[in-house]
């Protein structure tokens, strides 16, 4: 009882310092200031949509150019997530107000689009497309403004207001298409204090767009490029007709408002989610599950362990006519070595790689290291953690090899190097192709191909061979019992036994304790939208891990009482259950949540989720291997043995 007293303090405790954690972040950047006048620079990062999975630079589409078009060096993550961050002829200045300003070509010569370009432009306002601008790092969001469900009186004074990332590239009416033309930018800034002769200095804080559609004709412009928005209720929208050629005028106008939002608060707008309240109660529903677990684990097992012990031992000292039965019987097999066991190590190896990736990038963007403001830090210290981590899982592997009574160890470095990272190069490569002939900026370009292949063998393959060749020349783990020359015969297994069904009881429970985080992180993954809630995902993990220990010693303790020694690989299996749970999540969520139509974007989906599921099942297949072994090696140290 001390001990459950003592984790619900510990848990407590944790609890208490996600919540702070969770509304804390180190913003990437330093904050840049601005005087009057200054110019602030507006880029493009790219276009989007859900319903393709497939994103384009901005420039794909006929939009208009600045005299010299520059990109912006990226990094490794920005270059996978497909941001092509570059210029735009956008003219911005702090805190100067434009009331209506043509973007390219001179009013009385309009941007004329070829029937090619309208077709292109249809197509994608018929994908469903967004763009996603940038002014001083912020990206642009559009104010959607609701009436929540509350009782009448309050609904006149007051509206929900929720931010969608970007703008649509345009809307359809029937089967007419209208595109975009007229961007309202909305800046928000907040005045720095400075001392009184100096000249006050701004910071942007906020970064709004309302999009609107303005037919050429009703779009009045002089020869300054200056231009008059017509009344809101008498204009046409701009028609984009994909069967012959459209003229159009781009135009844009400023409106800045002074803001009360610190610098360091200026990305809370994106990243407020609406329900908290739902982590909250699904990290207790967590919670309690485990503890559930924990109770009936640690009743049913000690008690059940120590009569089991007892028994033996006393037997034992009296004599040896009662006849053995259960877990005890098979000591002289339990640690017989497995088939495959370079395989069985390779993978566990690849596991505890995972793992302490995960659980590194998980606790530092928990401190709020890797904030959505510095793009594609998340994955670019993902890829280069899972590359050092190389030489945990190389050690582990070796020792766990040479435990497996194995000896061709630069074979098994080898694979262990090679076996995991090469599935996931393989399919990702396939998927590249198909993307390429797209010609989507999502396609990673062959030098950052050719750079990940370098680090692959030049970073994480030597690391792995280093940790192997330790691990291997390290004793190999002690078993209590001596394994027997002829392996015993096994019993008929009765149906439940059966690896499927453990399979799907062993994965439900883990599942059931992180499912509603899963839809937080494919909402994020699939829908472009921001997460940044690692705090609960923290403890999500934490639990996680608890979890599939315990099941994996259940299932473990439950094959031995029936006389089934197998269980290396067993056990690897039957713990990894909540992958295929998350594999029939991930078809529901496809089904019901996403408007996946073609067979390139779909092909996309479930190539990616087959690699979440591969490594979901490596990872919880690891913890619960290790955690089965260590109880093995405990209950079979307990009880003497002749």
């Amino acid at each position: 009882f001390s001990f459950l007293q003592e984790r619900l303090r510990y848990m407590l405790l944790l609890l208490l310092f996600v919540h702070g954690a969770d509304s804390f972040y180190v913003p990437g950047v330093a904050p840049i200031n601005f005087h009057r006048n200054d110019p602030v620079e507006i880029k493009a990062v790219k276009l989007t949509s859900s319903r393709t999975q497939l994103p384009y630079e901005y420039y794909s589409l006929p939009f208009c150019q600045p005299t010299k078009i520059t990109y912006k060096a990226e990094n490794l993550g920005e270059v996978l997530r497909g941001d092509r961050i570059v210029n735009t002829p956008f003219q911005v200045s702090m805190n100067v107000e434009k009331k209506c300003e043509v973007l390219c070509n001179f009013p009385n010569k309009p941007v004329s689009l070829t029937v090619e370009q309208s077709k292109l432009i249809a197509e994608r306002i018929r994908e469903d497309y967004y763009v996603h601008l940038i002014a001083d790092n912020l990206p642009v969001a559009t104010r959607l403004e609701f009436y929540s469900n509350r009782e009448e009186e309050e609904k006149k004074k007051e509206k929900d207001v929720q931010f969608e990332h970007g703008y649509r590239l345009g809307f359809m009416d029937g089967n007419k298409f209208y595109l975009h033309n007229h961007l309202s930018f909305i800046l928000y800034y907040h005045r720095e204090d400075v001392e009184e002769n100096q000249e006050p200095t701004y910071r942007v804080v906020r970064f709004e767009v309302i999009p609107q559609s303005i037919k050429l004709e009703d779009l009045k412009a002089d020869e300054k490029s200056m231009c008059t928005l017509p009344e809101a209720t008498g204009s046409a929208p701009q028609e984009i007709d994909p069967s012959k050629e459209n003229q159009l005028l781009f135009t844009y106008s400023v409106h800045w408002e002074e803001s009360d939002i610190k610098w360091a608060s200026r990305w809370d707008t994106y990243l407020t989610m609406s329900d908290v309240q739902i982590h909250w109660f699904s990290i207790i529903n967590s919670v309690v599950v485990v503890f559930f677990l924990s109770g009936i684990l640690s009743m049913i097992i000690i008690r059940t362990l120590r009569k089991d012990i007892a028994n033996y031992n006393k037997e034992d000292d009296i004599e040896d006519t009662m006849e053995e039965s259960g877990w005890k019987l098979v000591h002289g097999d339990v640690f017989r070595p497995p088939q495959y066991p370079m395989i069985l190590s390779s993978l566990l190896g690849s596991g505890i790689q995972l793992f302490c990736m995960i659980l590194i990038v998980i606790f530092v963007a928990m401190l709020g290291m890797l904030s959505p403001s510095s793009r594609g830090a998340l994955m670019t210290t993902a890829c280069f953690l899972f590359m050092f981590m190389g030489v945990f899982g190389g050690f582990f592997a070796g020792r766990l090899y040479r435990t497996l009574k194995g000896h061709r160890w630069k074979k098994g470095a080898f694979c262990t190097a090679t076996l995991y990272p090469g599935v996931v190069f393989g399919i990702c490569f396939v998927l590249n192709c198909f993307i390429w002939g797209k010609h989507s900026s999502g396609a990673v370009p062959f030098p950052t191909m050719v750079a990940l292949l370098c680090m692959w063998f030049g970073i994480s393959l030597p690391l792995v061979y280093l940790g192997y060749y330790f691990g291997f020349r390290k004793q190999p783990y002690d078993n209590p019992v001596r394994t027997n020359q002829i392996p015993r015969q096994i019993p008929e297994q009765r149906w439940y036994m059966n690896k499927f069904v453990g399979i799907l009881m062993a994965g439900i429970l883990p599942f059931g304790a992180m499912f509603i985080e899963l839809f937080f992180i494919f909402s994020a993954i699939w829908e472009n939208q921001f997460y940044y809630l690692f705090g609960f995902l923290f403890l999500v993990f934490i639990i996680l891990v608890v979890s599939c220990s315990q099941i994996s010693i259940v299932m473990v303790y439950f094959q031995l009482c029936a006389e089934d020694y197998r269980w290396w690989w067993r056990t690897f299996l039957v713990s990894g259950g909540s992958a295929f749970y998350v594999l029939i999540y991930a078809i529901f969520y496809f089904v019901n949540k996403l408007d996946i139509v073609e067979f390139i974007p779909s092909l996309l989906y479930f190539g990616y989720t087959a690699l979440m599921v591969l490594s979901f099942w490596l990872l919880t297949g690891t913890i619960g291997f290790y955690a089965a072994y260590m109880f093995v090696r405990k209950i079979y140290a307990a009880v003497k043995i002749d």
